[in-house]
């Protein structure tokens, strides 16, 4: 017998229960509407950024952006240096700075008037509080890779809480990139509609 196998049985562990706050993300227990929305935010022969998709929750919505960093005739030195500052996106937490002349931000501005962007990190976030006012924009799911002739990116942005029916207007800025303040509109009017057809599991 070897030392290993005279250890005694480990106890039962008791399970915790997943649960996630309703401002920090979609319902575990919910079937989206999905809504194609395919519109670039910005588009030049270096950088694209897009949105491909919204789903709608009951809750809330997520969309989803798509991004990629083309080489065109930058010297290997200058590609390392871009690659760098590709992957230097620190998230939000507390004592958090954002430089607004660095990294990708984006923001959401809701048809009354209320806007927030996903820097704005506000009280009771990282204690798990459930008493968050809105509205929030939380970045989850970022991830990218890449490669000697591009760099590609994407995220799903947790927009709640769902929005009122009217325009909502989506902005992204990315200065270290080349991408000044641009924005799109989403249809405020179909992500309200959809949320009658989500499905719980």
């Amino acid at each position: 017998m070897t030392f290993f196998q005279d250890l005694p049985d480990p106890p039962e562990r008791p399970r915790t229960p997943r649960h996630v706050p309703v401002w920090a993300g979609p319902p575990l227990n919910e079937l989206p509407v999905t809504i194609h929305v395919g519109k670039f935010l910005h588009r030049t022969p270096g950088l694209v950024v897009a949105v491909t998709s919204a789903e709608v929750f009951s809750t809330g919505c997520a969309v989803h952006v798509v991004w990629t960093v083309r080489r065109t005739d930058e010297p290997d030195r200058q590609w390392a240096a871009v690659n760098e500052r590709f992957f230097r996106q620190p998230p939000p937490g507390p004592g958090f700075q954002v430089d607004p002349d660095s990294g990708l931000l984006f923001g959401i501005e809701f048809p009354d008037g209320q806007k927030t962007t996903s820097a704005h990190v506000r009280p009771g976030m990282f204690d798990g509080s459930e008493a968050v006012a809105g509205p929030v924009l939380m970045v989850n799911g970022q991830g990218g890779s890449g490669g000697d002739d591009q760099l590609t990116g994407s995220a799903r942005l947790w927009i709640w809480p769902l929005p009122e029916k009217g325009g909502l207007r989506l902005v992204a800025q990315w200065k270290d990139a080349g991408m000044p303040e641009q924005s799109i509109r989403l249809d405020g009017d179909l992500i309200a509609d959809a949320v009658t057809n989500v499905q719980a599991y």
